[in-house]
């Protein structure tokens, strides 16, 4: 049994390889072997989301604070908020982010397949992210 206690881990800034705007991660976490999950709690201020990625064996999301966008490759924006639940299935190119104008909070889960729990892609455009 690990316990990791609050706020004993340093956030750290969101790549600005991955992400646009201003993004914190805290608490990352990630299982020993042969467990595969990891994740973190993702915060993103207004404007700011995710580049374009896939997840080879998908992607949960629990939204905990404020609302955000979400959008699969070649569909609508979808909207997010507070006590959402949201599945990405595995190999769904898409990116998540805060709205424009509210910041917004989520718990992200993933499982990684050959050490990876993601395929990093192109950012999202602005004009990809006006709703």
């Amino acid at each position: 049994m690990k316990i990791t206690p609050s706020g004993s881990q340093v956030s750290q800034s969101g790549s600005a390889n991955y992400f646009t705007g201003q993004v914190r991660i805290d608490a990352p976490f990630q299982a020993t072997l042969p467990a595969r999950v990891g994740g973190a709690l993702v915060t993103f201020e207004p404007g700011a989301r995710t580049a374009w990625h896939t997840h080879p064996l998908g992607q949960t999301l629990i939204i905990t604070q404020g609302r955000g966008w979400i959008q699969e490759w070649g569909s609508e924006i979808n909207e997010m908020n507070q006590g959402d639940i949201v599945w990405i299935p595995e190999g769904v190119k898409h990116w998540h982010g805060a709205t424009p104008d509210t910041a917004m909070t989520h718990m992200a889960i993933a499982e990684s397949l050959n050490g990876s729990p993601v395929e990093w892609m192109e950012k999202v455009s602005n004009e990809q992210y006006q709703k």
